[in-house]
């Protein structure tokens, strides 16, 4: 990825968030990106007190991804379609992994 991979998942709420520059400048990228991939709906900025957009780390990890992918050339909206299924898929298994640790647990929360 482009950007620093200690980004790890952050509800978007954590901060730190930066601004739709700082963020454009870790992405090694331009603010033009960042308003593509929002207007594709792969990540919605978080707004500051003032109105400003700023952006999460977990934000900052999904479009380093996206970027990945614009350039390898793929189109933007392609690539944020690709990033929100691998974000899907790694959530399901996740999901799936966790079940096959505990399936004890699944059925004790059906009865409960």
């Amino acid at each position: 990825m482009t950007a620093d991979d200690s980004y790890g998942r952050l509800d978007d709420d954590d901060y730190p968030a930066y601004t739709m520059g700082r963020a454009a400048e870790i992405l090694g990228t331009t603010p033009a990106f960042l308003r593509a991939i929002g207007e594709a709906r792969l990540i919605t900025p978080l707004r500051s007190e003032g109105g400003h957009r700023r952006y999460s780390r977990y934000q900052l990890r999904i479009a380093a991804r996206a970027r990945e992918l614009v350039d390898q050339g793929t189109s933007v909206e392609a690539a944020c379609r690709i990033v929100i299924l691998e974000d899907q898929l790694e959530e399901a298994r996740r999901i799936n992994a966790e079940l096959q640790r505990n399936p004890v647990g699944l059925v004790d929360q059906a009865d409960g």
